[in-house]
């Protein structure tokens, strides 16, 4: 999904932030200094020496040794700071308790980077915890980005740097490789070698002391000769960098990651529906999904799909049409596309049409598309083109085996030319993957080498390639949740329905939970639960507190029979475990007994009997679903949604995600469930309202996201029904609090930053305009777009330094990137005027902040519409993202600004900005962020 155009500005971003990148001294060092290096045959600073200077890297090595004169004919220096030269790159081979020192030499040499492969440090427990703690805090002191310990090392093979101890030197490619195990690395590297597969980057990470996932996929990312990323993972370790890197870089180049440990067992917390279905390998896809990152369990599909996916385009769909020349093979790779998770495309009338018209009357006049035994090359070409222009179809794979009449390398080269020149002119071509079967061994290799040269990825088998492409198709459509234009169906007031419910509802949830914290309670009652559902807007079954008989029977009256009693309790968490429910009472002597039998049920242990509830009987005529959410020790709070009711954990019908949500990505958690096709009507049984569904699912995650002293929620069963009155209602409800030995700055931090509500305010332009600044969100591509009708070709030159069609300004492709940012990396802040006779929302002003990659930097962007201009809009806007910087702790924050901008200038230059030329007709304006005056 590239954007279809690049202005001048983004250009210099590009530049800009390539240049600040500090891994470029790691990846792309002029000078590398061996701290241990030695003549001993064996060592490892013997080793990495060698391979350093036998292969040409285009720079400098000097060996750091006090002991030696020379170390392999090279003059050696006592000290880094003692080498004449500046270095770019310090590679530390000494014992792990010298490490730290070495490290404050670099950062007073002015090292810009390091690789640590000394071991003996956090892996060998506490005290090579506490060497980490010491290195960490000394590269602090300077700028040095540290990758390690404990790791193999780093390779450029396409600059010929090999600053590892590995045996051999990868071969050049554009696959960039990071693994977290060095000895899976050697043996990766064993196999690439085997397979001809070529590298652009190969990292070994090591414990990741300071270089993580999200630095390293940030410099790939930047790095045009890298076009995918291939992980192998141990750990997620920093999750929010990780994902806040992925979701930005596989937009544009695939990421693949084989993560160890999918069968490991994950703890479950034995109190929680939510816990016990959420386990922690569940809760990793979820993440990987949310980033647009495809999983993937062998080596060859780490790479295979790498390659498939670098080279064709993402399927638009999940339906495959099958070309074969045999039947079997045909079935064979349709059993394998359903198994995960594709379908076969259904044929259009016209296809078919055309396919009679070149094809022996006996083809099988359906998918898979058999042309028979004796299919010549050019019965093959024909098929394909008019497969090819089936609208019904995502993508295509020919299968060839060899018989009499086959031709396979001639086969071959018509496909190949008929890619060639359909998909640079042909549309039907341009969003659908083309895979191809040639079995046969030697027969077909000559076929298999044209098509592979043609960028048509071929496999030995067609079981396999059907598997291909169904991957293909779940990174496509992970990718497309994430950038998929929410909806706020069913809402009248956009942004207030998001923010008005919980925040008239948040100071009786906070005094709940504070009660039960001074209580010294974790365990909320079903009641006290309840508050707080409703409290956010999650509709609950009318529920009566209970502490007594007489009590109870005055509820039961007053709600009407039949009712439910149910055990009200600080200490029991599953009521009906100990006889804590009793069903369908028809009158209040019914409702006495049960209260005597609830009370009887725990007399063992009274205190843990506070009463009952009261609740009516509502008949079960829905679907019983659950919602809940609990902790992952990587990923922070999770969210769940499924079937629910007694038997959750049997039919463990779920999907998890991370919050927080939209209306898209509740939808797509939905999707991934069975219970989800009965939602949607079966059996004559009519649909439940699904977009409320939605705003559900959006309004739980809100709960979990803004209410970070909640540990656990279970919400099962939540009734759904097909009824316009109360089609959703909670009848049960559970919540637990982190316990009183958890501080604030203690509580599980979300894997992916939420909406910042802090930085949504009012204000009141000059001419007495009342409107509301606050971050951009998802939801404002269709107002971006009527943003951009406003403004003239004077104010698009200004800020992109280049006139841009309106069409391109506002494609989907572009506003996403826009509208649907990662507040971590980038803050978006719109002036958003609300009509007072018509509540219709109008965008006036948009201002970027966004973070240079691998700096503490940022660059800012302003566009203010011209019918507002001039009324402090811009200033104020500027205002509040330098309040940003400096809640951010940035150092710097520029912009460049054309020579004929004199407003903008001015603007930069009230708020204190400095203003220099850097080339003819651009101005560059820098504040120090830390040094503004609040």
């Amino acid at each position: 999904m590239p954007e279809t155009f690049k202005s001048a500005m983004d250009k210099a971003y590009d530049i800009l932030r390539t240049e600040h990148q500090p891994l470029k001294a790691i990846f792309a060092p002029k000078s590398v200094a061996v701290i241990g290096a030695t003549d001993r045959v064996g060592s490892v600073g013997r080793t990495v020496l060698w391979n350093l200077i036998s292969h040409t890297f285009g720079g400098t090595v000097f060996p750091v040794n006090p002991k030696r004169h020379s170390v392999l004919g090279i003059q050696a220096y006592p000290t880094v700071s003692s080498i004449p030269e500046p270095v770019d790159l310090a590679i530390v081979v000494v014992p792990a308790p010298g490490v730290p020192d070495v490290i404050t030499e670099c950062v007073e040499a002015k090292v810009k980077g390091a690789i640590i492969i000394s071991a003996g440090f956090k892996e060998s427990g506490a005290t090579g915890a506490a060497l980490e703690a010491q290195i960490l805090e000394r590269a602090r002191r300077g700028n040095l980005r540290i990758i390690g310990p404990n790791c193999l090392g780093v390779m450029n093979p396409l600059t010929g740097l090999n600053a590892t101890f590995a045996g051999a030197m990868a071969r050049p490619g554009n696959v960039g490789f990071i693994s977290q195990s060095g000895a899976l690395c050697t043996a990766i590297l064993d196999w690439s070698l085997r397979e001809n597969v070529g590298f652009s980057a190969f990292v070994s990470v090591g414990s990741m002391l300071d270089v993580g996932w999200g630095d390293l996929i940030d410099y790939l990312g930047d790095d045009p000769h890298t076009h995918s990323i291939v992980i192998y993972m141990e750990s997620i370790a920093n999750a929010r960098s990780f994902l806040s890197a992925a979701r930005e870089v596989a937009l544009t180049k695939p990421i693949i990651v084989l993560k160890a440990g999918r069968t490991t067992a994950a703890a479950k917390a034995a109190t929680s529906h939510t816990g016990a279905l959420a386990g922690s390998d569940g809760v990793l896809d979820a993440a990987f999904h949310r980033c647009g990152v495809l999983r993937v369990d062998t080596i060859s599909d780490l790479f295979d799909r790498a390659e498939v996916l670098a080279k064709q385009p993402r399927p638009q769909g999940s339906r495959l049409t099958i070309l074969t020349n045999a039947g079997g093979p045909g079935v064979l790779a349709t059993d394998a596309l359903i198994a995960a998770g594709g379908e076969l495309a259904e044929l259009s009338e016209e296809a078919i049409a055309h396919l009679n018209q070149v094809l022996p009357t006996h083809w099988s006049h359906d998918n898979p598309i058999d042309i028979l035994g004796d299919a010549d090359p050019q019965r093959y070409a024909k098929a394909l083109e008019i497969a090819a222009q089936d609208p019904n179809s995502d993508g295509l794979l020919t299968i060839l085996t060899p018989q009499a009449m086959t031709d396979p390398t001639q086969t071959a080269e018509q496909l190949k030319a008929y890619v060639e020149t359909t998909q640079t002119s042909t549309a039907s071509l341009k969003h659908k993957p083309i895979l191809a079967s040639w079995m046969g061994g030697a027969d077909v290799a000559a076929g298999e080498a044209i098509l592979n040269q043609a960028g048509i990825p071929t496999y030995a088998y067609p079981d396999a390639a059907a598997r291909v492409f169904s991957d293909m198709w779940r990174y496509s459509y992970n990718l497309r949740g994430i950038y998929e234009t929410p909806t706020l169906a069913g809402l009248d007031a956009e942004i207030p329905d998001l923010f008005e419910i919980p925040a008239r509802g948040r100071p009786l949830v906070e005094t709940i939970i504070q009660t039960a914290r001074q209580a010294d309670r974790t365990l909320l009652t079903e009641a006290e639960s309840k508050q707080i559902l409703h409290a956010y807007g999650i509709p609950v079954v009318q529920t009566c507190v209970a502490q007594s008989e007489e009590d109870a029977v005055h509820c039961a009256d007053a709600i009407g029979y039949p009712v439910v009693l149910k055990l009200l309790s600080q200490t029991i968490t599953h009521k009906s475990d100990v006889g804590g429910v009793k069903l369908n009472l028809a009158d209040a002597d019914a409702v006495r007994k049960a209260y005597q039998n609830i009370e009887a049920a725990v007399v063992a242990d009274p205190a843990s009997f506070i009463g009952v509830t009261v609740q009516p009987m509502v008949k079960l005529d829905g679907y019983e679903l659950i919602m809940g959410s609990s902790l992952d020790d990587q990923l922070g709070p999770v969210v769940l949604f499924g079937s629910g009711g007694q038997l959750v954990e049997v039919f463990e019908d779920r999907a998890i995600a991370l919050p927080p949500l939209n209306t898209t990505l509740a939808r797509r958690m939905m999707e991934q469930t069975h219970i989800y096709r009965a939602l949607k009507g079966v059996r004559g049984r009519p649909a439940v309202d699904l977009a409320a569904l939605e705003q559900l699912l959006v309004r739980f995650s809100q709960l979990v996201v803004e209410q970070r002293w909640i540990k656990e929620i279970d919400i099962n069963p939540l009734l759904a029904r097909s009824q316009e009155s109360a089609p959703f209602i909670a009848l049960d409800a559970r919540i637990v609090l982190h316990g009183l030995d958890i501080h604030l700055d203690q509580l599980p931090r979300l894997a992916i930053r939420p909406y910042p509500t802090q930085y949504l305010s009012a204000w009141t332009m000059k001419d007495g305009t009342f409107l509301t600044i606050r971050p951009i969100r998802p939801e404002d591509e269709p107002l971006m777009i009527q943003f951009h009708k406003t403004l003239s070709e004077q104010s698009v030159y200004f800020r992109y330094f280049h006139l841009i069609k309106l069409s391109q300004r506002t494609a989907h492709d572009r506003l996403t990137r826009l509208c649907f940012i990662d507040y971590d990396r980038e803050m978006a802040l719109v002036a958003d005027y609300t009509h007072p006779d018509t509540e219709a929302h109008e965008i006036l002003a948009v201002a970027r902040l966004s973070k240079l990659h691998g700096t503490n930097e940022a660059e800012f962007a302003l566009l203010v519409s011209d019918r507002y201009q001039c009324q402090g809009l811009g200033t104020e806007l500027l205002k509040r993202l330098l309040q940003v910087g400096q809640d951010e702790q940035l150092e710097h924050i520029h912009a460049e600004i054309l020579a004929d901008n004199s407003a903008m200038q001015r603007v930069c230059e009230k708020l204190g900005f400095s203003l220099r030329s850097i080339e003819a007709g651009v101005m560059q304006a820098t504040i120090e962020v830390q040094q503004i005056t609040r």
